[in-house]
């Protein structure tokens, strides 16, 4: 428990806030909670948080204030009304959006005499202050490290610079990765399934392939950053292949065949660029372009 608790001000009290609230009360920070659905905060007033009438007032407690909203546009619907009560607050704000919104969103709190500091939460809920979570973080430093001590509770404190977009793109780009993953899950499963096979049984296998990937891939990054694929071991006109059969496979079991076929036509981009010889990281070529 810290020596020199920060009080903060917490809005947004879906099961992430809970749980972020929870975790900063253990440390021993007061906390002053408000939320939308006011029978949300029952729970964590119950541990210790104080409930607050209005937003203007949960304002007016602290100079810390932390948001766990859907996106940035219930930031807007939420602080726009309150007027000049924004004036003199630092707004760590959780929630989710796209770079160029984190940007405009920390120009609008400007110009109300705030200061944005942008984050992305990298853990569910169940996982918030457990060892393991992170939360990229971007904005003014000053303001970040005057309250890095309560933010590290939440988890791991990644800053990454002054830009506020930096935050959100990291957190973008890694679930990117993350959904992607979870959808070729489900479709491997849908591809099983239409031919009697469980869940259950193929579980091992798929484990195993996932923690596989990682070790796989650890000259990738320097490849993408160099622009030399060499396609010594698996090369783009190979991993076609595998690709075409993949869609075919799927259109014989009467699955749906979009993630495959969206797969497949990066494959096809690479060989019809000349790139077939190359690594499967030469996809990276066609990837950052816009179509």
């Amino acid at each position: 428990m810290t020596k020199n608790p920060t009080p903060v001000t917490f809005i947004g009290l879906g099961p992430m806030g809970q749980a972020m609230v929870r975790v900063l009360l253990e440390g021993g920070h007061p906390v002053t909670v408000w939320n939308r659905t006011a029978s949300r905060a029952d729970g964590v007033v119950a541990a210790g948080a104080s409930r607050a009438g209005s937003v203007a007032s949960a304002l007016a407690e602290n100079e810390l204030v932390i948001l766990s909203l859907t996106d940035y546009q219930a930031m807007y619907d939420i602080l726009g009304p309150v007027g000049d009560a924004l004036r003199g607050r630092v707004v760590v704000n959780l929630s989710s959006d796209t770079p160029t919104r984190t940007r405009e969103a920390a120009d609008w709190l400007v110009e109300r005499g705030a200061e944005l500091i942008a984050g992305g939460v990298m853990v569910p809920a169940e996982w918030v202050g457990q060892d393991g979570s992170y939360v990229f973080y971007s904005g003014p430093e000053a303001a970040f490290e005057r309250f890095r001590e309560p933010l590290a509770l939440i988890g791991r404190t990644d800053y990454l610079g002054a830009d506020h977009a930096l935050a959100q793109l990291f957190y973008q780009a890694q679930l990117d990765i993350f959904l992607t993953s979870l959808s070729a899950y489900l479709h491997a499963n849908a591809l099983l399934e239409a031919h009697g096979v469980t869940a259950e049984k193929f579980w091992p296998y798929a484990e195993s392939n996932l923690n596989n990937i990682a070790p796989m891939m650890v000259e990738a990054p320097k490849q993408l950053d160099t622009g030399d694929h060499p396609g010594d071991q698996a090369n783009a006109r190979m991993m076609k292949a595998t690709a075409d059969h993949i869609v075919q496979a799927s259109y014989e079991a009467g699955i749906d065949t979009g993630l495959p076929r969206a797969v497949k036509d990066q494959y096809d981009r690479a060989v019809a660029a000349g790139d077939g010889d190359k690594s499967w990281t030469s996809l990276f070529e066609q990837l950052r372009r816009r179509r």
